[in-house]
């Protein structure tokens, strides 16, 4: 590797370094105790030592080049090498190209100064074709890649993302070295006092990673996965190592083991192309997505720190400005002190300010609701308004019937755009679905919200109730009035709380339009809904039907859906929903959401909320696994742990407050509490996202906890939280008063308390609202580590189940193998991640035992660790072989129970179990006629038919086959008669040589080695006299074969059954048997190896799994590369995996 020129004082150096090569102006010197035996020395092992503890900036390579200055003891170093060939290759470079040309310089100033210009020119070469010189320091990273290839022999695909100094913890004792964080692993190396470790964990086996402390160091990092707990510290940036690795996990286990419904940000599609700066990038656009809810396609540009003019404080309130492909957005650094969230499409003008002492860099930001935001304190502004222009225009001419209105018709443009003017309450529906409605009344949609037509009417105490309603409304009003009324409205503490009060039934469906931001979706797609509604009504599907099943379950004590008119509202929002999103499709509580939404929404809006919840503000909630939620439900009991300890404590076993808390999380507590109390809790939900629904919850257990403490049992404390829910009531609300939906539970109990909603959610407020969504989404990011790792352990659970009754294999060495097998899967998931193959083979909404599947490579790398028929290098062909005869449905892709049944097979099968394998892998389809051994010099007929059946014996006796072989023949024939089972089909020549091959290859450096050939000898000559018995007897017609057999025999008392080449028949067609004729069958085969006690002995003899499932995990992380991007598996080396 070539180096940017820096100088040493070689006098010290020499102390360091061993000079090999001297020429001219160039010196190639290796360093010591590196090379030689002098490594074993203690002056090696310290200079080893030095290199990996202290690297104080040296070039630690073993070899390196020096450009020296003759007569002066200043030298410079120009190139580092790994190894003796890379150095060398550098200085044959020198020797051919700068060498001989440097004679024409007269001053030796000039000589150094060409030569560093030509090493400074190389470098920015080979950097602008690597990835390096996007790091900070293209120099220091380039030496660390260079360490991290020759340190773990990684394929080059393994992209290194960074690295850090840092110790890991073995028991008490610290070793000092370097973590490199590459994209599929991270690995560890450290070399001290004579003593090398390595450590490789890949990310898809980490089960936990962590900030925690230990007896000797508060703030350590530790990774955790099935076997070991591996901790990390002494980091110089502690904080930004653990982001780093925080990311990578989250990255590589989500396209590995979730890629149902994870897909990349565009800018990390090739996992080859990531660097540290995108997963920072990439971090923060989640966070801001995440804090201001907006859709997963935003981008974020920006982040400033600047002060918006705040007129409700009249004053400039300091924070941050983020902007993004279509929003400017601006957060306080005082939490909760003051929000905005500006859509470009509803911008009109964005401009810069004359720059004063008291306004410094100011802009202002100009919406269609004759709104204007002004912007102070900015760097770089010139820049930050040429950008957002250009991305304005870019909305605008995306948006073109939104926006062509002029700034005169504002008034009128902005009620159908944006400003949703609330104090009238009304807004105009999409023109473009009336035409269709009416050439098409099946889907005429419902333009007012549910509840303003099943309103209920004569209820006890509705005119107070009604007067509250005109009180909140009168509130809002007012802070319309100062805060504003569109959704670029100013979020405050206060708003917070009169959304704690709950939202006035007229205008809780807009704000929930504002709040969530579909607002802007609904207008910026006019006449989608209804084109999508003509499109998918009608359509049948599993969706679909499910969708049918759960219609009439949808709130069936709400009038609105005991009407047609109700239900088929709610069909085609569903309906339409699944349509647009078939990855999602249905699933079931998103009719009770679903059903909630078009009470205070109009059809179209209500389908614009469900794409809001479903797809932003609870990303991964619905679909096959509901990652999502379950996510969550493990954040809910992190902040179980945190905010109630004493209940925690109780309950050791939180998993019954998770599975009470799924449908808290799936339905936003609309399916157990009372229907005029849960849309309250929706208020939050939709003004403040899913922190609304943990800090609720947690208020929940904390009214409940001196109760569920005392609580008997799980049973008992499930009661105990149903009576609870049922009992919250809104004594306020408009709606009636809904009967107890537990009543049930409380026959024996007492009366239980009524707790007023606007009252829990205050103390949810109080005491639990100080959790940031930074907080929260730092706990997603641990708990998803932890539910993929569940779902993958169930995973292998049910796998487990379903294979340990059909095989013998024990079932801790079955767990073993089974972890070998994904483990080879993921392995070429690494460095194939843009296969379209390898996205096919794991497929979480398969079965279970289907999820993961290997090619023919993968399963000839495992076949080689771990299957006892060992064949030196036919054993690939054997391999080949196998996977074809598994491969039953052709589709080039094996799963595990077929993997383990061959292996059962092999290792504990019967003796006349394993000889049918071996035959099966010898006829088609396992043996094809481009086989890869079809060139083997076996394939010709070289095996004599002509010797004796008469073999000699160490004692001078003979055994006569003769008789044995008619007795043979004709028990075969009976037991042909006495089965009716299928046969299988008869092995011709070239086949039966195939085998013998086989089976020659498998007895090699077997202890009994000599006997088991002599064994084979006999009975390769019985079969091959057997199959020319049924050539002629098929030829004369007949069935008479002794006089056949005793014409052939001759007085030699040998066998020779394997000839060499040189005595072979050159000419094929002399040999007198023609291969279409000859044959054996299995029968035959099994009979005749019988008759050897040896083969018996071999392939009855007891074999055990366990002694190659512990080699295997090794080698399988052992890479010898061939110039290939796909690793090759050779010897373990002495390194730790995991």
């Amino acid at each position: 590797m070539w180096l940017k020129p820096e100088e040493v004082l070689l006098k010290n150096a020499l102390k360091l370094w061993v000079t090999q090569k001297s020429s001219g102006y160039f010196v190639l010197q290796r360093r010591r105790g590196h090379g030689d035996s002098g490594g074993r020395c203690f002056t090696g092992r310290l200079v080893g030592a030095l290199d990996t503890v202290l690297d104080s900036n040296a070039r630690v390579a073993p070899f390196r080049i020096l450009l020296q200055v003759p007569g002066s003891p200043i030298h410079s170093a120009i190139a580092c090498g790994a190894t003796d060939e890379e150095i060398n290759q550098h200085w044959e470079w020198l020797e051919q190209n700068l060498l001989h040309t440097l004679s024409v310089f007269d001053n030796k100033d000039d000589i150094v100064s060409f030569v560093k210009g030509k090493i400074k020119a190389l470098i920015a070469e080979e950097t602008s074709s690597k990835l390096a010189e996007q790091e900070e320091n293209p120099e220091k990273f380039r030496e660390a890649l260079v360490k991290f290839e020759n340190r773990f022999n990684f394929p080059e695909a393994e992209k290194l993302i960074t690295y850090y100094s840092c110790c890991c913890w073995k028991g008490r004792v610290p070793r000092q070295g370097w973590l490199y964080l590459s994209i599929n692993h991270l690995c560890f190396y450290s070399f001290f006092l004579g003593k090398e470790l390595k450590l490789i964990i890949p990310w898809v086996d980490v089960q936990k990673l962590e900030r925690t402390s230990n007896i000797f160091m508060t703030d350590i990092i530790r990774i955790t996965t099935q076997s070991k707990e591996r901790d990390f510290s002494m980091f110089l940036n502690i904080d930004e190592a653990f982001r780093i690795m925080e990311q990578l996990a989250d990255v590589t286990l989500r396209r590995l083991l979730d890629n149902e419904i994870f897909e990349l940000d565009p800018g990390l599609q090739d996992p080859t192309q990531i660097t540290k700066r995108d997963l920072e990038a990439r971090a923060q656009n989640e966070y801001f997505r995440a804090f201001f809810r907006l859709p997963k396609k935003e981008r974020l540009h920006e982040v400033l720190d600047c002060s918006l003019w705040t007129p409700f404080s009249r004053c400039h309130t300091a924070g941050r400005m983020f902007t993004s492909d279509s929003y400017v957005c601006f957060a306080s650094k005082e939490d909760g002190c003051c929000n905005v969230l500006i859509p470009l499409l509803e911008v009109v003008t964005i401009e810069k300010m004359e720059d004063t002492s008291l306004l410094p860099n100011p802009i202002i930001i100009s919406i269609k609701s004759k709104t204007a935001f002004q912007f102070i304190e900015l760097k770089d502004r010139d820049t930050l308004v040429e950008n957002l222009l250009l991305r304005l225009k870019q909305v605008k001419a995306s948006n073109p019937a939104l926006c062509n209105s002029k700034n005169k018709d504002t008034q009128n443009s902005h009620s159908r755009c944006a400003d949703y003017q609330l104090g009238r309450l009304g807004v105009v529906p999409s023109q473009s679905n009336g035409d269709e409605n009416d050439k098409n009344g099946r889907h005429l949609m419902n333009t007012e919200a549910l509840s303003s037509t099943f309103h209920h009417s004569g209820m006890d105490g509705l005119d107070f109730r009604m007067s509250r309603e005109q009180v909140k409304e009168s509130l809002w009003n007012d802070h319309f009035s100062e805060y504003g009324r569109t959704v670029c409205m100013f979020r405050t503490e206060k708003i917070r709380k009169l959304v704690a009060m709950g939202i006035p039934e007229s205008l809780r469906g807009k704000l929930w339009l504002l709040f969530s931001d579909a607002i802007t979706d609904l207008h910026s797609n006019p006449g989608y809904y209804q084109n999508l509604v003509e499109v998918s009504m009608g359509m049948c599907c599993i969706a679909t039907e499910e969708i049918e099943r759960d219609l009439h379950r949808s709130l069936p004590e709400h009038p609105a859906f005991q009407d047609e008119m109700g239900i088929a509202a709610l069909r085609r929002v569903l309906t339409a929903y699944a349509h647009r999103n078939p990855k999602i499709g249905y699933c079931q509580s998103m009719n009770i959401l679903t059903s909630v939404l078009l009470l205070y929404a109009k059809e179209e809006e209500a389908f614009w909320l469900l794409v809001a919840v479903c797809e932003r503000m609870l990303p991964d909630y619905f679909n096959h696994r509901v990652i999502g939620a379950q996510v969550d439900q493990s954040v809910f009991e992190e902040l179980i742990k945190k905010q109630l300890p004493e209940l925690a404590e109780h309950m050791k076993d939180l998993s019954t407050l998770a599975s009470v808390s799924l449908s808290w999380f799936l339905t936003l507590f609309l399916s157990i509490m009372p229907l005029e109390s849960a849309v309250n809790v929706v208020d939050c939900f939709f003004f403040d996202g899913i922190k609304a629904i943990f800090q609720f919850g947690l208020a929940i257990l904390e009214a409940n906890a001196v109760e569920l403490c005392n609580s008997k049992d799980d049973g008992h404390a499930l009661m105990i939280l149903s009576r609870f829910l049922d009992h919250v009531k809104n004594e306020e609300s408009p709606l009636p008063l809904t009967g107890n939906q537990h009543a049930f539970f409380s026959d024996d109990l007492e009366p239980c308390p009524v707790t007023e909603i606007t009252d829990l959610i205050r103390d949810s407020y109080e005491k639990f609202g100080d959790h940031s969504v930074e907080q929260i989404e730092h706990i997603r990011y641990k708990q998803r580590i932890h539910v993929l790792q569940t779902h993958e352990e169930t995973t292998k659970q049910n796998v487990l189940r379903v294979v340990i009754p059909e095989v013998s294999i024990l079932s801790e060495d079955l767990e073993e193998l089974y972890d070998l097998f994904k483990r080879e899967h993921l392995i070429s998931c690494y460095w194939e991640w843009n296969s379209a193959v390898v996205i096919q083979r794991h497929d979480p909404s398969r079965p279970y035992a289907e999820q993961y599947k290997i090619d023919s490579q993968q399963f000839t790398n495992l076949f080689k660790l771990v299957s006892p028929w060992t064949c030196g290098d036919h054993t690939e062909v054997l391999a080949e072989r196998m996977f074809r005869l598994l491969d039953t449905n052709m589709d080039s892709l094996i799963e595990f129970k077929g993997f383990a049944g061959c292996l059962d097979i092999m290792y504990n099968g019967e003796m006349n179990e394993k000889i049918k394998l071996l035959y099966k892998l010898h006829i088609p389809p396992a043996l094809t006629e481009n086989d890869r051994d079809s060139q083997s010099p076996l394939k010709a007929p070289l095996l004599s038919t002509s010797r004796p059946l008469v073999i000699g014996k160490s004692n001078g006796d003979t055994l006569d086959y003769q008789k044995q072989l008619k007795q043979m023949l004709k028990d075969i024939a009976k037991e042909k008669e006495a089965k009716a089972e299928k046969e299988l089909p008869k092995m011709n020549q070239r086949e039966f040589i195939q085998f013998c091959k086989t089976l020659y290859s498998m007895f090699h450096e077997d202890p009994e080695e000599n006997e088991l050939y002599q064994a084979i000898a006999t009975v390769t000559t019985l079969l091959l006299q057997i199959g020319e018995v049924g050539q002629r007897s098929s030829s004369c017609g007949s069935y008479e074969f002794t006089e056949d057999l005793q014409t052939e025999a001759s007085t030699s008392d040998q066998d020779v059954v394997f000839t060499d080449n040189a005595k072979s028949p050159k000419n094929p067609q002399s040999f007198s048997i023609t291969e279409g004729d000859w044959s054996v069958s299995f029968e035959h085969i099994l009979a005749s190896l019988l008759t050897e006690q040896s083969l018996v002995n071999f392939f009855e003899k007891p074999l055990e799994l366990k002694p190659k499932l512990e080699n295997g995990k090794l080698a399988q992380y052992s890479f010898k590369l061939n110039g290939a991007s796909h690793p090759s598996r050779g010897d373990p080396e002495p390194l730790s995996a995991q």
